[in-house]
């Protein structure tokens, strides 16, 4: 199980990494040619959103049955804080992708709420943009790229 989860997380990673991506790039071209917020850029902020909430479910198993993630602590203590790798995975991985996946949702309730279009591409381009550079700054790449 645990090796399915985690080619799972892995490829769907890509995803996510595409949609938010096209998501900010679309929301700072639609500010640029100040363009009505369509259906379109609705259901790319969605499915941005819907591909993150998936992959968090991953990570929140993946985390629980993984060697490098809860077991982590029982089984190394205070020593997963000096190892840079188990920390990465064990707290500094979950923490920062909890917290891009809750900036995410709070930047697509926003622009939902909101009717001018200028205004709902700002916000997806703040939210969805810091998120994308959260979720760049603590994937694993050493180990996501061998």
């Amino acid at each position: 199980m645990y090796p399915t989860i985690q080619m799972l997380h892995s490829l769907l990673a890509y995803v996510v990494l595409i949609l938010l991506l096209v998501a900010v790039l679309n929301a700072v071209m639609g500010s640029i040619k100040q363009s009505d917020f369509s259906l379109r850029d609705f259901k790319l902020t969605l499915w941005a959103l819907i591909a993150t909430h998936i992959q968090a479910v991953l990570g929140f198993v993946l985390y629980s049955i993984s060697p490098l993630g809860m077991k982590s602590f029982s089984s190394n203590g205070a020593q997963v804080m000096k190892d840079a790798t188990l920390r990465l995975f064990s707290v500094e991985h979950i923490s920062v992708m909890i917290i891009a996946a809750v900036i995410l949702t709070i930047g697509y309730s926003k622009q939902k709420r909101t009717e001018d279009s200028a205004a709902k591409f700002k916000r997806i381009s703040i939210f969805y943009g810091i998120a994308l550079l959260l979720v760049l700054s603590r994937i694993p790449w050493a180990q996501w790229l061998d």
